[in-house]
């Protein structure tokens, strides 16, 4: 096995962490996974800038280490995961406190299947090595949880996306560590809670229009400052977008329909003119 590859059998890659000085913890995990920061703790880009930490938990799992930090900033609170694997390197995802609600209740349902799994077989491994996946989406993130199996042992890999660009995020449990994950992030839940706060309906469908060979995309959204419209602008090579707080849509809609309503009556008094 390479220094590359971690005994979990993931062999996944995270980007290496500049190493910081730690601090003292503030909770530890259950069992025998919880403990202080040790010195070697990766502190994520942009800590300390207006995020406060709340809590935090420290597994660790074979040859990796789980931190799941509840930080809060302006808008609101939230639970940072990151991996630190053997060597040093560093991958994280962030989960809203309703996504993180439904993380552990798909943890619990990954750890049943798995528990329901044989032996590794390597002849009966479907080629792309996922036993199980799922999907969960908040807002303009998707999250991809894919039970994998290679020749090094079985994985969760936890995948983090953002709709129509932005980098890809992942972290890679080991099967055997997901009851023990799951009970740490129950612990997190049950003092901080699971609501994001703001609207709880159902959001309206994204549309989009082409106009010439320009493409416009309207997709609402929803943080803790309240709800927006994303508007996107998209050609080859070239992207702009703007967003536009639902608070200020009328206001936006009356600028619209004024311009419409004095265009139509410019052309009308353009072609009375001929």
């Amino acid at each position: 096995m390479s220094d590359r590859e971690s005994t979990d059998g993931s062999g996944e890659r995270g980007e290496r962490g500049e190493g910081r000085g730690g601090r003292g913890g503030r909770g530890g995990g259950r069992g025998g996974g919880g403990g202080d920061r040790g010195g070697d703790r990766r502190l994520s880009d942009g800590e300390g800038q207006g995020e406060q930490e709340l809590a935090t938990k420290m597994l660790q799992i074979q040859s990796k280490r789980f931190y799941l930090d509840v930080k809060q900033n302006k808008r609101g609170k939230f639970i940072k995961v990151a991996e630190i694997s053997a060597d040093g390197r560093r991958s994280q995802i962030f989960l809203a406190l309703s996504t993180a609600a439904e993380f552990r209740d798909q943890l619990s349902a990954f750890s049943d299947f798995y528990s329901s799994l044989g032996p590794p077989s390597q002849e009966n491994l479907p080629e792309d090595g996922k036993l199980k996946s799922e999907m969960m989406i908040k807002d303009n993130r998707r999250y991809y949880l894919d039970l994998k199996e290679n020749p090094r042992g079985r994985f969760l890999r936890v995948s983090q996306t953002i709709t129509r660009g932005g980098p890809r995020s992942q972290i890679a449990i080991p099967a055997q560590g997901m009851i023990e994950f799951r009970d740490a992030l129950t612990d997190l839940i049950e003092e901080f809670g699971s609501e994001d706060g703001g609207f709880q309906g159902e959001l309206p469908e994204g549309r989009h229009c082409r106009v010439e060979n320009k493409n416009f995309y309207f997709d609402i959204g929803q943080n803790n400052r309240g709800i927006y419209m994303r508007i996107s602008e998209v050609k080859t090579n070239f992207r702009t977008a703007i967003t536009i707080p639902e608070k200020s849509w009328s206001r936006f809609r009356d600028i619209f329909d004024d311009y419409v309503d004095k265009m139509k009556e410019a052309v009308e008094a353009e072609e009375a003119e001929k």
